[in-house]
This record gives structure tokens, C-alpha cells and sequence, in this order.
């Protein structure tokens, strides 16, 4: 009697056991699924890590252009600290519209925005020649002229076929490349570039990323990005690469201000900045197909490519009433999703309210301003290179007839080739030169709309 109490009591021990495992496994799925799902509700503690990784990877990114501008424009510390707590304003008011638009403003898709590099050097010329308050009005005027575009994209759609889209996405990849090299070194300029200290800390972060992804099961391995991160920070403390001094004297809360450069509106200035606002769009475009591509297996719909760039144009807008370059959709972001396939929007938006908070407590933006750039270097540089191999699987898609291999062939080569010798566009017009001798993006897309108009229709179309 007493054994078959004691068998039945183990028979119990062990279903229950099977039942938790079960609720368990289920409960990862359902995470697993709910974090592939736009739209799915998941609660903030789950959310919340992811969310942190999609920032920390566009986060360097994100404030980079803002120290450039800011060193070429001969501003105070007082003046770059506010430009800098301005753009995470504007990156994480940016985010949040992207995930839930307002009207036809937003393209309800995992898009996270950030200052964007194409107008750098653009910028830079202007304030040389007329100083930062003519660039200010020229990003507010010509992020309205983005604004329409992306109004009237079911007009002008057409004209970017799938194979000038993957060239543009492809080109992407390749010019982010060159950006996680120089972080993989310790950033663009840095002193102690290419140091052991550097390279050791890039390896730590990338061998941590891997091992993480091969080891960690279920959702976990989605987390790989923030573990490099994590792991790489804490070396980088170690051995004391991480520069702690920006955390004195820090005021616990403080508000950003609206217009802190007047505008001035120069006609020069703003058709040179507009012009950057067209290629923006079909970088935006380029990146939400390469975004859906990735995280949906499937291709924006009209609606979707129009909240996308019109959003990306009138949030550049009020960035330039708060004295802030452009803002536009991270491809950091495209390549973080390749990896994760994590889209949920409720994830993403909690690392657009990070920046925002990021923005009012200027301790949090000092502590990510502190992740030394080799660290990132380390953890991004698959991740840029998912973004070109998206690219290869849309022109994949397009179909590799002799048509589209040539015109794909001829713009990367030229857009990434002749951008690599900036020189060769010394016989252009200043205003060419500031839009194409460093933008490989914007020659290859040029070059790509050309071809798919000169080059017939249905001549050479047989695959190859």
C-alpha cells in the first residue's frame, strides 16, 4: 500500500514537473512570437532589454555627426551639450512616430531614427561659408520638401524599381562597412586608433556577441548585441577606457531648448540641403524595403514608404528648430533586426523613450556617451554587413537578368569606387561636390535611375 502511495505520489511529482516545463516552453514561445508581431502586446520587463539594444546600436551613431558639426561651427561645450541633448530629443520623438503614426506622418514600422551623416559634410560647407544659423534654416525648409515627397510617393514610386532599391540598400551596406572598421579601431580621429587596447576590446565585444548567439537559447539568443555590449563596457572599465569625467558636475534634470540658433534662410544653402533631403528619401526608402525585407519577408506598401519619408522630413524639421541636423531612418537598425527579428513595436518604443529621458537627464546620455566606440565597433560590424547582404537577396528577387546586373554593377562600382577618390569630382560645381564626392549612397542611386532609363526594356533580360 505504502508503495503504491508512494508511486502515485511520484507520478504526480512528475506530471506537475512536465506542466511547468510545459507553461514554460510555452511562455517562450509566446515571447518568441510576440516579439516577431508589430503589433503584439508584451509586457515593459520583457520588452524593455530589447529595446535597450536596438538604442545602444545606433547611439554613438546618433551623436557623432553632432560633435562634427559642432568642432566645424567653433561651439562651446555649453552650446554641444545642447545640441546633443536636442538630438536625443529628436531621435526618440522620431522612433515613437515611426512606430505610431500620426495621421499619414510615420510609417507604423520598426524603424528607429537617429542624425544622419548624408548632410555633414553638406552642412559643414555651409557654416564655413555662412555659419550654422543659414544651415539651421536650411535643414527647417528643406525637411518640408522632404515632407511633400514622401506625401507624393505613390507618384514618383515607380521610377525607383526593385533593382535601384537594392543597389541603394547594397551601397548601404558597403558604406557602413568603412564606419565599423573605424569603430572596430576606436572611432574616426581617435588618437590611440588601431591600438591594442582598441582591437582587444572590438574582439571581446564580437567574440562575446557570437558566443552569446551560438550558446544562449530560445529568445535569449536575440540579446546578443546587448551582451557584447555589456561584456565589452565592463572590460572596457577594467582597463580604463572608459572616460568618466563627463559625469561631474552633471545637474540631475535638465530641459532642452527650443531654437537655440536663430534660422537664417539663404536660397544657395537651402536647394543644397534639399537636394540631400531627395537622396534621404531614397535612402529611407531603401531602408524601410530592406526593414520590411528582413523583418517581414515581404516588400513596404505604398502607405507604408510614404509615413516613412514624411515623417523622416518634418521630424527633420522641428530637429532644425532645435538646432539639430536631420534626422533619418538607422540602418544600424536594419542590420539589428536581420539578426534578431525582433519588430514588435511596444519593444522598440521603449528604447525611443530611453533617448527622450536620455534627453532630459543628462547623466543617462553621459553614461551611454561614455561606450567607447571600439566596443560598438565590435558588436556592429556583422550587423553592417547583414544590411549588404539583404541587398544581394533583393536584387536577388529582382531577378539577375543581364539588364539589372549591369545596372547594379555599374552603380556600386561607381558609387562606391569614386567616392573612395573624392578628387575625381574636383571639376564639378562646389554644390555637386558637397552632394556626391563622400555620399557613395546618392552617386550609385543617381547612377542606378539613370541606367534603368537608358538601358531598354526587355533587351539582354534573359537570366544569367
Amino acid at each position: 500500500m505504502s508503495a503504491r502511495k508512494d508511486e502515485r505520489s511520484n507520478l504526480k511529482s512528475e506530471q506537475a514537473k512536465n506542466e511547468t516545463v510545459s507553461t514554460e516552453h510555452q511562455e517562450t514561445l509566446d515571447t518568441a512570437q510576440a516579439l516577431r508581431d508589430f503589433y503584439a502586446k508584451i509586457p515593459i520587463a520583457h520588452g524593455l532589454p530589447y529595446g535597450i539594444q536596438h538604442v545602444l546600436a545606433m547611439f554613438v551613431a546618433n551623436l557623432a555627426p553632432i560633435f562634427i558639426v559642432a568642432a566645424a561651427a567653433g561651439m562651446d561645450s555649453v552650446q554641444s551639450a545642447a545640441l546633443i541633448q536636442n538630438a536625443l530629443l529628436m531621435a526618440g520623438l522620431g522612433t515613437l512616430i515611426q512606430l505610431f503614426p500620426l495621421w499619414r506622418v510615420g510609417g507604423a514600422l520598426p524603424i528607429v531614427t537617429g542624425i544622419s551623416f548624408t548632410y555633414v559634410s553638406a552642412v559643414v560647407a555651409i557654416v564655413a561659408a555662412s555659419g550654422y544659423n543659414v544651415a539651421v534654416g536650411a535643414i527647417i525648409v528643406g525637411g518640408l520638401v522632404e515632407g511633400v515627397l514622401g506625401l507624393m510617393v505613390r507618384f514618383w514610386r515607380r521610377f525607383v524599381p526593385p533593382v535601384v532599391s537594392a543597389v541603394v540598400v547594397t551601397t548601404i551596406g558597403f558604406s557602413l562597412l568603412s564606419v565599423g572598421a573605424e569603430s572596430f579601431g576606436g572611432g574616426s580621429g581617435a588618437k590611440d586608433f588601431g591600438s591594442w587596447q582598441n582591437l582587444l576590446l572590438a574582439c571581446i565585444s564580437l567574440v562575446s556577441c557570437l558566443a552569446f548567439q551560438v550558446l544562449a537559447k530560445g529568445t535569449k539568443k536575440q540579446l546578443s548585441v546587448l551582451f557584447g555590449l555589456v561584456v565589452g563596457y565592463a572590460f572596457a572599465v577594467v582597463i580604463g577606457k572608459v572616460d568618466f569625467s563627463a559625469f561631474a558636475g552633471l545637474a540631475p534634470i535638465s530641459v532642452p531648448h527650443v531654437l537655440p540658433f536663430a534660422p537664417e534662410f539663404d536660397l544657395g544653402a537651402i536647394i543644397s540641403i534639399a537636394l540631400l533631403y531627395l537622396v534621404s528619401s531614397v535612402e529611407v526608402m531603401g531602408n524601410t524595403t530592406a526593414l520590411t525585407k528582413v523583418g517581414f519577408d515581404r516588400v513596404p506598401t505604398d502607405r507604408e514608404l510614404s509615413g516613412a519619408i514624411t515623417a523622416d522630413g518634418l521630424v527633420s524639421s522641428v530637429a532644425g528648430v532645435f538646432g539639430c541636423l536631420p534626422i533619418t531612418s538607422f540602418a544600424q537598425n536594419v542590420g539589428l533586426v536581420a539578426m534578431t527579428r525582433v519588430v514588435n513595436r511596444r519593444v522598440i518604443a521603449c528604447g525611443g523613450v530611453l533617448l527622450i529621458l536620455a534627453a532630459f537627464a543628462p547623466a543617462v546620455a553621459a553614461v551611454f556617451n561614455s561606450l567607447p566606440e571600439a566596443v560598438l565597433g565590435g558588436c556592429t560590424i556583422i550587423m553592417f554587413g547583414n544590411i549588404a547582404l539583404s541587398g544581394f537577396q533583393m536584387l536577388a528577387e529582382a531577378g539577375f537578368t543581364q539588364r539589372n546586373v549591369t545596372i547594379a554593377a555599374l552603380a556600386i562600382a561607381v558609387g562606391v569606387g569614386f567616392t573612395q577618390v573624392p578628387q575625381i569630382f574636383a571639376a564639378f560645381p562646389p554644390i555637386v561636390q558637397s552632394i556626391f564626392a563622400s555620399n557613395s549612397i546618392a552617386v550609385a542611386f543617381v547612377v542606378a535611375c539613370v541606367a534603368n532609363f537608358l538601358l531598354p526594356q526587355g533587351a539582354g533580360d534573359e537570366a544569367e
